[in-house]
């Protein structure tokens, strides 16, 4: 019983992360989130005792996909931004 309640403890936080995760709004904000969603999985991989897992979720889930969504995010308002002032010189 007493080895049940990391596991549970892990899950919830992977829910409660999840659901922030989806619930923010702003695309800045929902890769930090997501950041924290990656934590939380690599948590619970740790606990599950698969370690090569859990490294595998700290480097992709936690660093690599957040910073993505973060460039993306940048270049699409780049973007957006260029096609305004074009507009305006018009």
């Amino acid at each position: 019983m007493d080895s049940e309640l990391p596991v549970a403890l892990a899950l919830l936080l992977v829910t409660l992360a999840g659901t922030a995760t989806v619930l923010t709004r702003d695309p800045v904000r929902q890769a930090t989130v997501l950041a924290g969603l990656g934590l939380a999985l690599a948590l619970l991989f740790a606990v599950l005792q698969a370690p090569d897992v859990a490294l595998s979720q700290l480097a992709v889930g936690t660093v690599l996909t957040p910073l993505m969504v973060l460039l993306s995010v940048r270049k699409v308002r780049r973007k957006a931004a260029r096609s305004e002032r074009r507009e305006e010189h018009r």
